[in-house]
């Protein structure tokens, strides 16, 4: 028996930062949405007790390093599994770029081995299982448009946007999350998107007002470090994209689009200045 799973690449449409906590981790508030630029899984069941993992991608682990290892691991354990796995691993989303790549995949690998081995696990059991593996696991797991707190695994679910166009660009650097959020000091950041603008936006389909409330207080400390970045974002208003953000730490920029005729324009302008440009939809 085999089984597949999708794992979309997830956006930030607003990305703010509360406090340090005492457990080390960070305050958040975000609100998330999916794209349609996703890594597809294929999981097959093996008779011996061990995890498998191949891909086409020639530039990712396929050891404990890998977050679909991983969960593959947290679930086995968990579930008192006896046997094994292989993964099959088709690697669309960029892999460092702030879009989540390795949390959706590790959520998929939740999703698919509790259908492959019969599992039963409720979707909040498996969200608990996700919070070890990542902040961004959790929201991977349910998908949809969320507000997230705590440090990532409390999840709000809310409308969808109206649907657009998503233009993504990644300039050619990685970007460690880890050493932007310790670079950040959120007790000195004196402007924050609002949260409450951006869920009224969103409730009440109103595409110009997603986009005048778009915020990530990430931008303070990833843009300076990467003037790539702030290019890339300076590139795509100039040529007309409606709202433009960094996702996530970064380095990706994403531009809402609201007319398709402004797409062509926008994607071969990019294509200029970076080689790894998608033109997706959001999964609404």
């Amino acid at each position: 028996m085999k089984v597949y799973e999708k794992a979309p690449a997830k956006i930030n449409l607003l990305l703010d930062v509360l406090r340090k906590r005492e457990d080390g981790f960070h305050e958040v508030e975000m609100v998330m949405t999916m794209v349609d630029l996703a890594d597809r899984l294929e999981m097959e069941e093996l008779p011996r007790d061990t995890i498998i993992i191949s891909s086409q991608a020639g530039y990712i682990p396929l050891d404990e390093k890998n977050l679909a290892f991983q969960a593959a691991k947290l679930i086995k354990e968990r579930c008192d599994v006896r046997k094994g796995v292989y993964i099959h691993l088709d690697k669309n989303i960029p892999v460092a770029a702030g879009l989540a790549g390795g949390s959706s995949d590790a959520a998929a690998t939740l999703r698919g081995l509790n259908r492959l081995w019969g599992l039963d696990i409720s979707e909040d059991e498996l969200c608990r299982l996700g919070a070890e593996l990542g902040s961004d696991v959790p929201y991977c797991v349910t998908g949809g448009t969320a507000i997230a707190r705590g440090r990532g695994e409390k999840l709000e679910r809310i409308a969808s946007p109206p649907q657009c166009w998503v233009v993504l660009a990644k300039p050619p650097i990685n970007v460690s999350t880890a050493d932007v959020y310790g670079k950040l000091r959120a007790s000195e950041l004196k402007r924050h998107p609002s949260l409450s603008g951006m869920r009224a936006a969103i409730e009440e389909g109103s595409f110009s007002g997603i986009c005048s409330h778009l915020g990530n207080v990430l931008e303070s400390v990833t843009l300076p470090m990467y003037p790539e970045v702030m290019q890339l974002k300076d590139i795509m208003r100039r040529l007309g994209a409606d709202g433009v953000l960094m996702s996530g730490s970064g380095p990706t920029v994403f531009g809402l689009v609201g007319k398709e005729a402004k797409v062509s324009r926008i994607y071969n302008g990019l294509r200029g200045f970076c080689k790894e440009v998608y033109v997706v939809r959001m999964l609404t």
